[in-house]
């Protein structure tokens, strides 16, 4: 009752003296309009800041438009500020005064603008590059990943490291939509040519909000983000990420750990009320190992220990390696491999054989065998589910180092002659293995955009079994992944430009 009285009186004195700028008294300098740059200087200190230039006659602006003079900055390094303004897209910007806030105290102890020295000055380092006599074309970015071209080739690795990480920590949180976000984000920022350098770059670009341009900004101007750097310092961020990276534990796991008090490996281990399966203990026992990139030359050497092991058995079968390795990566977290015959039915069993031909050489260490649930009369599936109802195994072998060229890829003093390396399989019906390698090809995010494509563009389903047009109410045919680009009305992309 007795606040809301004084805030009505406050707000009677104020309204006739608002005439489109806010300030105390007359304005003495009408020529001269400034913009005070709050980063570095603070929100608080740039309000202290703004009333005092306005208490003196000066105009100052609470948004950076054309119609400021004069651009006052605080501790910024030249460098950041300048590109920061370059992606402000200000038309005027070569006729501005960027200078340092020794002129705005030289102005406010005079009671005057002085005149703008060298001294003021932030001067621009960036050099300029000439402009092209024609003009660029400008280049659509499509919102869909299956519509962009990309390679394994990162320029702005710098950006998607720093969305990675924020898209981690919703992940962690279990908000979704955020995570996706980010992930898009930096999707698309992978399928660009060049580096972003500047702010107005990625404003036009699709799966761009105010939270991931805000990402960028921060980058540009400062060469980190604030915000990514409180997460990779905060504990339950780190701890989570740790305890996941262990083979079998996902993110609800993980969450139960931290929420009992445990930080480390060794607080897991030592604790007799954790209780670990199967695949956790073998991730424990392996971490070293499997926690280790798998090399491009190991990936091969095991296809052929698979290939040789899956001839044996069925000389007509066919082994594919897809994944990143497909896609042109050097490296890699584990190694994927289709495995399928062309004789209906025999790809059900085909799996424990291959597994029964492991374990009498000697070289299986762990395996989780899933046995085909796939029916095709439960075709089309309205539903899309993570994983498909192909037989499958998770395995983990024991990969010798005579068998790869120029050796393993382990640590130095590892002198065992072997390491572990996870390996996961998987064995459609042949009449299925084009959407198979499709889906098991990835990127992760490249899958998710083609099924996004499908049902919003195209009125359709996809998934690793099938193609469904629900306009025509039919399933599509496809012996090849050309086929299924060719139903979508996509231009095809090798598996090397599906790098989102």
């Amino acid at each position: 009752m007795f606040q809301s009285p004084i805030v009505l009186r406050v707000k009677k004195r104020q309204k006739p003296l608002e005439d489109g700028v806010s300030r105390p008294v007359k304005v003495k300098f009408e020529d001269v309009r400034l913009y005070l740059v709050e980063r570095k200087m603070g929100h608080s200190r740039r309000s202290f800041l703004t009333q005092l230039a306005r208490s003196k006659g000066f105009i100052v602006e609470d948004v950076l438009s054309d119609t400021v003079t004069h651009v006052v900055s605080e501790n910024s390094q030249a460098l950041s500020l300048w590109t920061w303004l370059r992606g402000c897209d200000l038309k005027n910007l070569p006729s501005v005064h960027v200078l340092d806030i020794s002129w705005f105290t030289d102005s406010m102890r005079e009671g005057r603008p002085v005149a703008v020295e060298t001294r003021h000055l932030v001067q621009d380092t960036v050099p300029v590059l000439p402009e092209c006599s024609t003009p660029t074309p400008e280049v659509k970015v499509s919102q869909y990943a299956c519509q962009r071209r990309t390679n394994t080739e990162n320029y702005n690795t710098i950006f998607t490291d720093a969305f990675e990480v924020l898209a981690l920590s919703y992940e962690f949180s279990e908000i979704e939509g955020q995570c996706q976000a980010f992930r898009r984000a930096a999707s698309v920022l992978k399928s660009l040519p060049s580096a972003v350098r500047r702010l107005g770059e990625v404003q036009d670009l699709p799966c761009f909000g105010e939270h991931t341009i805000g990402i960028i900004e921060d980058i540009l101007q400062y060469g980190h983000s604030f915000e990514v750097e409180k997460i990779l310092s905060d504990e339950r961020y780190q701890t989570m990420k740790l305890f996941t990276s262990v083979f079998g534990v996902g993110p609800k796991t993980a969450e139960k750990w931290y929420r009992s008090g445990l930080r480390s490996f060794s607080d897991i281990l030592t604790e007799p009320d954790i209780h670990l399966n199967p695949m956790q203990q073998t991730g424990f026992l392996h971490y070293e190992d499997i926690s280790r990139a798998v090399s491009k030359a190991e990936a091969l050497a095991l296809g052929n220990i698979i290939d040789e092991a899956v001839h044996a058995i069925t000389p007509d079968a066919l082994t594919t390696l897809t994944g990143g390795f497909r896609r042109g990566k050097e490296f890699g977290h584990d190694v994927d491999f289709i495995v399928t015959t062309p004789e209906p039915g025999r790809e059900k069993s085909l799996l424990p054989d291959i597994i029964d031909r492991f374990k009498q050489d000697g070289i299986l260490l762990y395996c989780d065998y899933q046995a085909s649930t796939f029916d095709v009369s439960n075709l089309p599936s309205l539903r899309f589910e993570a994983m498909d109802h192909f037989a499958k195994c998770f395995l983990i072998l024991r990969l010798k180092a005579n068998k790869v060229e120029g050796g393993l890829n382990s640590a130095e003093e590892d002198d065992r002659g072997w390491r572990a390396v996870r390996v996961d399989l998987v064995s459609p019906p042949m009449d299925r293995y084009a959407f198979a390698l499709l889906g098991w090809t990835g990127s992760r995010q490249f899958e998710r955009d083609l099924r996004r494509f499908a049902r919003i563009e195209r009125r359709m389903l996809l998934d690793n079994h099938t193609l469904y047009d629900k306009t025509k109410n039919k399933l599509l045919a496809a012996t090849t992944e050309k086929d299924i680009f060719a139903h979508l009305g996509l231009e095809y992309l090798e598996p090397w430009q599906r790098n989102a």
